[in-house]
């Protein structure tokens, strides 16, 4: 046996070498430099090793592999950016040099002479994938979880070792570029199906399985580098292409209005290099993917979903010096579809959770929430029955706070009612233990305010979850003013016991999502009543790249929920806190013609019985006098909803509502779905620089009104050529976040 750092060689008496990939440290293995370097070793000592007659690659893990350390790709855009500060003539080809080294490994294992074969034992992603394409079988694991993906569009780049290229040898090219431009998840049945994967196999029949493939007369020899090959299909000069290619371009434009360079490289590099020899085709790729690192939504989109992403999940807020608390018992006062939705993530994460209503009838039917959520998840194979039954059992329904005595977290998810919290916190405190923490669910009242009804508000925070709970993977926490660190702390030991991701909020009305998503629908409102066609407002939301148009989100939300909060704002702070227009429109919806949105069936669209679709409602374009379509400057539209929300989030940097720009990047993104394409609210600032943005502003505050005037803050950034990663260092010690 030889042992590297992060691989074991061992050869059986057949001559058949397994090389098993487990990093150290790591709960997940990853593709580093370290890892190419002792790959690169493995193949030049088994091709020199004469015993040797075929390798197979597997992973000590529960998992394949992640792919590509993404924080590696990240290093590249600062190599880059300082190479090109000082060699800008030499900077691109660095770049092409570096990319290539990868692709170039593989390239190497796929023509070095001897059979290997990938035994895929659990999630292989990415640059494994990559690797395991470049193998000369594959055998997958039929165990549940297994994914196969190339997930890299997702987070701003596209498959740039040689996955484009081997993915469209082996499958379809339709189908290629679908598993590709979407980055969707593949199981082990699917790759076959695809021609991706050669066998799919009982997991202990994994190794024995991928060693017979070996023994058998693997050919050591891509099937694009026999003579003769020809790609599934015909390639591309054949009639079945003539009707892909065509229609191909305009699809992807229609689901991402070309936002996402990565994206449209794909189109390219695959169109490209199904035309060209095989070592060719790797070299268009390689040109496209140095191309889409140089691109700021490469940058910023790997900075924030992944980067940024991984640093929260792993409790980058977490206060320093607080043990970890291992929750055994949190209890969820309100089972209505919120609190019995949270009941459900925290019963999933293994946590024992009481339910409390006011009966246990109320009680009961909370917990049936869970029970359809469990049903739904093992009829689509997510969990089995057994898993099913024992989720369940650690949710118990109760009516009696005094069940709650011995709970390490109280949520309360109760209606947005100040009187109605105040009750449930006294309730819930004449019971909970000393040192356990209470945290609201509230979406609209500060926590600071209902805080005062505690008679321990150190221990008291807000964390506020968004609907459908079970599927939305972003959580904000929200302190108090008086709200100590071990509360925040026990708070985010809860969220990641949840896998969901957190962001510290301090106190404020609305907190920071629910800001900026109402600055996105008051947007929409302006529009509505400068007459702006419906369907033109709802198709500009999603060519600047939100997942749902303004008018159809107000709907999900509820339209008399927007006029609950209109009204309280005027309550609090005045009529002048809110645009009298607004108020008019929204009370005309509500009051005057009873459309509520989704919940009864009729807002600003149409809710007819399915399988019909919603529409939107026609009469919406009678309320106000309609301007002509083909007058409208449509990118004038995109700019109004980007840089609106883009502004109420700097407005909460100023504040210090929101103080670490990642969790105002990511919280966008995943709290409402903002363009993931820019990284997020900031990066989309810092990506054309301050400067630009406050022009931008100044702009569209002439002529689109002065909501959209720059704040004090920004100009001053501007002035000074600061971005909000210099100006609010995440890291603290070091020059600006790159």
């Amino acid at each position: 046996m030889t042992n590297y750092t992060n691989f074991t060689v061992e050869t059986d008496v057949d001559g058949i070498a397994l090389v098993t990939w487990d990093m150290p440290g790591k709960s997940m293995n990853v593709i580093t430099t370290d890892v190419m370097d002792e790959l690169n070793a493995i193949i030049d000592q088994t091709v020199a090793d004469n015993t040797v007659k075929g390798v197979v690659i597997t992973s000590g893990k529960s998992s394949f592999s992640g792919g590509a350390d993404l924080s590696m790709i990240k290093s590249m855009f600062s190599l880059y950016r300082d190479e090109k500060a000082s060699s800008p003539d030499t900077a691109a080809q660095k770049l092409f040099d570096l990319v290539g080294r990868l692709t170039g490994l593989f390239r190497k294992l796929e023509t070095c002479g001897k059979p290997w074969v990938s035994a895929i034992n659990g999630t292989c992603m990415g640059g494994a994938l990559e690797m395991s394409l470049a193998c000369h079988g594959r055998v997958a694991s039929n165990a549940k979880g297994v994914k196969i993906a190339l997930p890299e569009v997702k987070v701003g780049i596209f498959p740039g070792a040689g996955g484009t290229q081997r993915v469209s040898r082996l499958a379809d090219a339709q189908s290629a570029l679908q598993m590709m431009t979407t980055g969707q998840s593949l199981t082990p049945a699917r790759a076959k199906a695809m021609n991706l994967v050669h066998q799919v196999v009982e997991p202990d029949q994994l190794i024995p399985a991928a060693k017979q493939l070996i023994k058998d007369g693997l050919k050591p020899v891509a099937p694009w580098d026999e003579k003769g090959f020809k790609a599934p299909g015909g390639g591309i000069w054949t009639p079945a292409a003539a009707q892909l290619w065509p229609a191909a371009p305009a699809i992807l434009r229609r689901e991402t209005a070309g936002n996402y360079p990565g994206a449209l490289a794909i189109l390219k590099c695959v169109y490209e290099g199904l035309q060209v020899p095989f070592d060719t085709a790797l070299k268009i790729e390689q040109r496209y993917f140095t191309e889409v690192l140089q691109t700021t939504e490469a940058f910023s989109m790997i900075r924030s979903l992944f980067v940024s992403m991984q640093e929260l999940g792993k409790g980058a807020r977490r206060p320093a010096g607080i043990p970890k608390t291992e929750l055994k018992k949190v209890g969820v006062v309100g089972a209505g579809f919120m609190g019995a939705s949270i009941a459900y993530v925290t019963a999933a994460a293994g946590i024992a959770v009481t339910l409390i209503d006011r009966d246990m009838e109320a009680a009961a039917k909370g917990k049936g929430v869970g029970e359809g959520l469990v049903k739904d998840s093992v009829g689509k194979g997510r969990l089995t029955q057994d898993e099913g039954a024992a989720l369940l059992s650690r949710i118990t329904p109760s009516a009696d706070y005094s069940d709650l005595k011995d709970a390490d977290l109280v949520i309360e998810a109760v209606f947005e009612d100040r009187e109605v919290k105040r009750a449930v916190i006294e309730a819930v405190e004449a019971v909970l233990p000393e040192g356990a923490i209470f945290a609201s669910n509230t979406s609209t009242l500060p926590i600071s305010g209902l805080a005062k009804n505690s008679s321990r508000p150190v221990d008291f925070i807000g964390v506020h979850f968004f609907s459908p709970v079970e599927k939305m993977m972003l959580t904000e926490v929200i302190l108090g003013k008086e709200s100590g660190d071990k509360a925040l702390a026990v708070a985010l030991d809860y969220v990641a016991a949840i896998k969901k991701t957190p962001i510290v909020v301090n106190d404020t009305r609305g907190f920071f999502v629910n800001r900026c998503v109402f600055r996105y629908i008051h947007e929409a409102y302006d529009m509505l009543i400068e007459g702006v066609p419906p369907a033109m407002i709802e198709n500009a939301a999603k060519m600047a790249g939100m997942p749902v148009g303004p008018l159809s989100l107000n709907d999900e939300v509820a339209i008399d929920l927007s006029q609950k909060i209109l009204k309280a704002t005027v309550a609090d702070l005045g009529e002048a806190a809110v645009d009298p227009k607004h108020l008019a429109l929204i009370n005309r919806m509500v009051d005057d013609l009873d459309r509520r949105g989704r919940k009864n069936g009729k807002g600003f669209y149409d809710y007819p019985a399915k399988p019909a679709k919603k529409s939107l409602w026609p009469e919406l374009k009678t309320f106000y006098p309609q301007q002509k379509a083909d007058e409208i400057d449509v990118s004038v539209l995109i700019q109004r909803f980007l840089v609106t929300i883009a502004l109420e989030a700097a407005r909460t940097m100023e504040e210090g509502i929101v103080t670490d720009p990642r969790e105002a990047d990511v919280g966008s993104i995943l709290g409402f779905g903002f363009a993931p394409y820019t990284g997020g609210v900031l990066s989309y600032i810092d990506g054309m620089g301050v400067n630009a943005f406050v022009e931008l502003c100044e702009k569209l505050a002439t002529s689109n009104g002065s909501h959209f005037k720059p704040t004090a803050l920004l100009q001053e950034m501007a002035a000074k050529g600061e971005t909000f990663y210099s100006r609010f260092n995440p890291y603290p010690g070091t020059k600006e976040a790159a």
